[in-house]
């Protein structure tokens, strides 16, 4: 009560009167139809009634033309309702009066009743009766029956077709040819469509039942009436007939007249088809072509031959029919394309360059040759495309950001089965798959060699080959695991978008976090940016932990160690290394889970101390070794970390805060996917088992846990 209170109480005063007015609106008109049924209204305002039913009815059949698109008139099922509605209590107030006041003249029902009746009767009642029942026929069996076979048809395409939309929404989306906005709208269109066609369909049993009850309430008048007259008030057979015929056929055909302009408005927004003109102007483009109208023109010329024929109607038909087959476009259109105008405009459009032709503003594509066209088609599922989907989200809950949509595209350019994956333009993998095999990776004991094309897995190149679909158990049961195209491309992708993250965020994605943490921790957030970091410097931070590996989930844990940073450096590079020991934790949890040990890989205090002198040397350089020197430690890092990779060991290199970034750049190609920790990230309740020291022999037993920095 206090919401709604204090809402109403700051909207303008007009503003809450329109509203006022507009939700009392449909109430009071329910009411309204509701008494024209029960009580007892006098001839003057059912004139009135009679001509506002014919008003709305001209007004629903313009509205019905003008359209572009059924959708344009969303409202019309309801509309179709209330106007039924309106025109059935009519029918009731009417047939009471005719009864009750129908021997005291034609004109007891009032003057619009009178005017219609003498209009159609035109004094022969007998043929009033057949030309009324034509005009139900129109309505009841032709255009009512048509319009409602039209609307359960539609309504059942639609839904049908509901799954394949939104199917089709999905993967327009991860092809990054729309935007998330543009999906919302495009799903709320389709399901606004569904909703249209559906309430059609049942609207559509309303205009057939009001025909069926116009002739029903048509039967109730003339009978009625005449048992009336000649009972109640002593007429006889012929003026019963003469006056209760008059009034029954003319309120049929007050009720009949706007029934019939609602059921065209009905055939109309069902069949509409398009949706760039209206139908005035789609119906006078594909009608006025040269081709139909000069063999219309031949045979009405043709026709006026014919003995008895009306020449001055023949004559100037054919004479139109000729001079439209002389003056109008001279082929049909087949498309948008096919205009003179929008030629000129096609012409003038390829002449000119605009920015967007030369900028991709997708971060990441994914490039496939024709041959793979098959994995996006909506007509098989598109399964790439929801293999990219839940690639995007599962990588994006793990790094701790939303990834960017990954446009799919054809290329020409590539052989068949071939595919390019590439961030910001550059290719960063590709290789060949082929859609209607499967892939068989030896990631173990291998019992039985299957034949097959030899290749290498793309993601982590072990050995495998493609075989065909129909061997994939007998490969499963051999020891082989076995893939489909569409997890192929989806587990290259993953491992790709995994190792370029920071390449993938942006300022304005570091904005967008930032201000989801202000939802939840708004002091934090404002104390960090932009009060003490840009957004910029935070996106750089965040950038070079995407680039070990580091997720940034935590966001909380980051931004409160980033402000107690602040003051001591606003270099990015320092940043994130003073930073890293408030995220040690969950580093070492993750390579060593929630209570093993550490096992790490140490350097040779003689080894590591030349790497600190080289960097003290060279402050701030990107690479501060000496070539001899990154090849002796390259050398001895691989040899050193072998058997541990051989074993699938999960471990670190341990090394002091100087040399630990310098080291992972060191090291980042040669010994791929090793983290480099410095001592400080190293929680000091997490035991540390040393496993092999660089720069001695590789393997070496246990030590405990280093002191210090050395």
């Amino acid at each position: 009560m206090s919401v709604a209170g204090n809402f109403s109480a700051r909207l303008p005063a007009q503003l809450r009167a329109n509203l006022t007015a507009r939700t009392a609106l449909m109430p009071a008109a329910i009411l309204v139809l509701v008494a024209l049924m029960v009580v007892p209204l006098p001839a003057v305002l059912l004139d009135l009634f009679f001509i506002t039913n014919i008003a709305v009815a001209l007004i629903v059949l313009m509205v019905a033309i003008n359209i572009r698109q059924p959708l344009d008139f969303s409202a019309f099922p309801t509309v179709l309702l209330y106007a039924t509605l309106l025109r059935l209590a009519l029918n009731v107030a009417s047939t009471r009066v005719v009864l009750v006041h129908g021997h005291e003249g034609t004109d007891a029902a009032g003057h619009v009743i009178e005017a219609f009746g003498n209009f159609l009767v035109g004094g022969d009642y007998v043929v009033g009766l057949f030309v009324f029942g034509v005009l139900m026929i129109i309505n009841l069996v032709v255009i009512t029956k048509g319009a409602g076979r039209v609307s359960e048809v539609a309504a059942r395409f639609t839904l049908d077709a509901l799954p394949g939309k939104q199917m089709a929404i999905d993967a327009d989306l991860n092809a990054g040819l729309m935007t998330a906005e543009e999906a919302r709208a495009r799903r709320a269109e389709v399901t606004t469509e569904a909703d249209f066609h559906g309430a059609m369909d049942g609207s559509s049993k309303f205009v057939k039942g009001d025909a069926v009850a116009g002739v029903m309430i048509l039967a109730i008048n003339i009978i009625g009436g005449l048992i009336l007259g000649i009972v109640s008030h002593d007429l006889t057979l012929a003026d019963a007939a003469r006056t209760y015929l008059l009034l029954a056929v003319g309120d049929g055909l007050v009720a009949q007249v706007p029934a019939l302009l609602l059921s065209i408005a009905t055939a109309m927004v069902v069949t509409r088809v398009g949706k760039t003109q209206d139908l005035a102007g789609q119906v006078g483009m594909q009608l006025g072509i040269t081709a139909p109208w000069l063999p219309v023109g031949v045979i009405l010329a043709l026709l006026g031959l014919l003995p008895g024929m009306p020449l001055l109607i023949v004559v100037p038909a054919a004479g139109a029919a000729f001079w439209l087959a002389l003056h109008r476009r001279p082929t049909a259109p087949a498309g948008p394309a096919a205009t003179d105008e929008t030629n000129d405009a096609g012409a003038q459009s390829g002449a000119r360059i605009d920015w967007a032709d030369v900028a991709d503003t997708a971060p990441a594509a994914l490039d496939i040759g024709f041959a793979l066209v098959s994995l996006v088609d909506e007509a098989r599922g598109a399964p790439l495309m929801g293999r990219i989907t839940a690639v995007r989200r599962q990588l994006s809950k793990s790094l701790g950001f939303v990834l960017p949509q990954v446009r799919v595209r054809d290329d020409l350019g590539l052989s068949p089965f071939r595919y390019r994956i590439t961030l910001a333009g550059v290719v960063v993998g590709e290789d060949e798959i082929f859609p209607d095999d499967m892939l068989a990776i030896e990631a173990g004991p291998i019992s039985t060699v299957l034949p097959g094309r030899e290749c290498a897995d793309p993601a982590f190149g072990l050995p495998a080959r493609w075989i065909d679909p129909a061997e994939a158990d007998l490969a499963e049961a051999a020891g082989y695991t076995v893939v489909d195209p569409s997890a192929v491309i989806g587990t290259h992708l993953n491992q790709l978008l995994g190792l370029h993250a920071h390449r993938l965020l942006g300022q304005d994605d570091t904005q967008a976090l930032l201000d989801t943490l202000a939802e939840t921790a708004p002091a934090l957030a404002g104390a960090l940016s932009p009060k003490l970091l840009s957004a910029a410097v935070v996106t750089q931070v965040l950038q070079r932990l995407l680039e070990e590996g580091i997720a940034i989930r935590d966001l909380r844990s980051i931004a409160a160690a980033l402000v107690a940073a602040a003051p001591k450096s606003q270099d990015p590079a320092e940043l994130a290394e003073l930073i890293r020991p408030a995220l040690g934790l969950a580093l070492v949890q993750q390579l060593a889970g929630v209570k093993g040990a550490l096992l790490a890989v140490a350097l040779d205090p003689g080894l590591e101390g030349l790497l600190v002198q080289a960097v003290r040397a060279n402050p701030g350089a990107a690479h501060p070794f000496d070539p001899a020197l990154v090849t002796r430690v390259a050398e001895a890092a691989a040899s050193a970390c072998a058997p541990l990779l051989a074993a699938g060991s999960r471990f670190a290199i341990v090394t002091v805060p100087q040399v630990r970034r310098p080291l992972w750049q060191l090291l980042r190609a040669r010994v791929a996917g090793v983290a480099v920790l410095a001592f400080p990230d190293i929680p000091d309740d997490r035991d540390v088992e040393v496993a092999a020291i660089i720069g001695t022999a590789p393997a070496r037993a246990a030590f405990g846990p280093p002191q210090g920095d050395s």
